[in-house]
């Protein structure tokens, strides 16, 4: 027996394929993920027999998981995803939900399935193993090799996949079936030390300024960047740290510098870079401030206009407002000003505009559901 739709995806990749959706439940918040979405489901399960044995074990031997694409367009960033990957080959095949009007939610292909490797990092070259699957790992592919994807998606060299949850119990069973999976390398682990150094230094000089610092740090780098390529020089990201007084010692740089610039050539992603140092909320967290910007951007053209998050914005139960010390007009005039220190443009925000201002907001909470309690009031979420 095996899946109906997992045969489609053999057979004919191009295929559309139909699901319905149902609400996300709850999810422990030291879990640190994103809200699972327990979809009632045809893909890759209706059970159909078949006659090669080859196809059954390969199809049967799966993880599925969630995904987002790392992007500093609204539209992209807010694509939802959701892929399977296959250890019987190691292949893998990811692909979007689309949503047409309020009822219907069809499953587009989006990444062929096929076998990849890794297309930058340590393990640039390497097959995609079992190991490389986990919540909060990216996916990276060439975005010539998919001649398919958005126009906006193949304006940059390489597609950036985040992975926002996955199947863990299936993950868990492939495990101690024996499947062999990749451990994080000695040279790995020492990046992540080398990173997490810095973010942690710059933790304590963000705490009370967060929101200030990441929204003019993004609107800063953006500023940099003349060519619109999304790619600045040492010498670049140098400037703006000492233009936000944001101490990094030589000592701390160069050997992040050499991590994010494994290429050599001279020129790394400000979004990555930032996220390097700096780091970043969680999924979880993440997953509701896409929330709030995808009901703000009901047209999924990537920007909000200030004028339609000034309608949207409910200061009623803001503790200042609840104690009296200031009032609902008071509260929305400070966030819209903030918020549009940060944008580009006067009249609108974008994605990325917009999770700055959380990002930086996030530093200085530590509990996970405190921080979406401050999305769901003011949202309506």
């Amino acid at each position: 027996m095996i899946d109906h739709l997992s045969r489609a995806v053999i057979s004919d990749p191009e295929q559309n394929l139909t699901s319905e959706r149902q609400e996300s439940i709850h999810i422990v918040p030291d879990s640190k993920m994103a809200p699972l979405r327990f979809r009632k489901r045809t893909l890759h399960e209706t059970k159909i027999r078949t006659h090669s044995t080859l196809t059954e074990n390969m199809l049967s031997h799966k993880v599925q998981f969630d995904g987002r694409i790392i992007s500093r367009n609204g539209r992209d960033a807010c694509r939802e995803l959701i892929g399977f990957f296959f250890t019987h080959d190691q292949s893998l095949t990811i692909y979007e939900y689309r949503q047409f009007g309020k009822n219907r939610t069809n499953v587009l292909p989006f990444i062929q399935k096929n076998i990849y490797s890794h297309q930058c990092g340590r393990r640039k070259g390497k097959q995609y193993q079992l190991g490389d699957f986990y919540i909060g790992a990216n996916l990276t592919f060439l975005s010539s090799d998919h001649p398919r994807l958005p126009e906006s998606i193949k304006e940059n060299t390489l597609l950036i996949l985040r992975i926002t949850n996955i199947d863990q119990i299936a993950l868990d069973s492939l495990k101690t079936d024996s499947v062999a999976h990749e451990d994080i390398t000695s040279q790995e682990a020492n990046d992540r030390l080398v990173l997490k150094a810095i973010q942690d230094a710059l933790k304590e000089q963000l705490h009370k300024r967060g929101v200030r610092i990441l929204t003019g740090l993004g609107k800063y780098l953006q500023q940099l960047d003349k060519e619109g390529t999304g790619l600045l020089a040492k010498a670049d990201f140098k400037q703006a740290l000492k233009a936000f007084h944001l101490e990094v010692s030589e000592n701390d740089f160069e050997p992040a510098w050499q991590i994010l610039n494994g290429n050599d050539s001279g020129k790394v992603d400000y979004g990555e870079f930032k996220r390097a140092i700096i780091g970043e909320m969680n999924e979880y967290r993440k997953s509701f401030v896409r929330k709030v910007f995808m009901k703000l951007d009901f047209n999924k053209t990537g920007c909000v206009p200030i004028i339609d998050i000034r309608k949207c914005y409910c200061a009623k139960k803001h503790p200042q407002v609840i104690s009296g010390h200031s009032t609902e007009e008071e509260i929305k005039l400070s966030f819209l000003e903030t918020l549009k220190d940060a944008c580009s443009k006067s009249d609108e925000v974008s994605y990325g505009e917009f999770e700055d201002y959380y990002e930086g907001l996030s530093i200085g909470i530590v509990n996970d559901e405190d921080f979406v309690n401050i999305l769901r009031t003011p949202w309506g979420i």
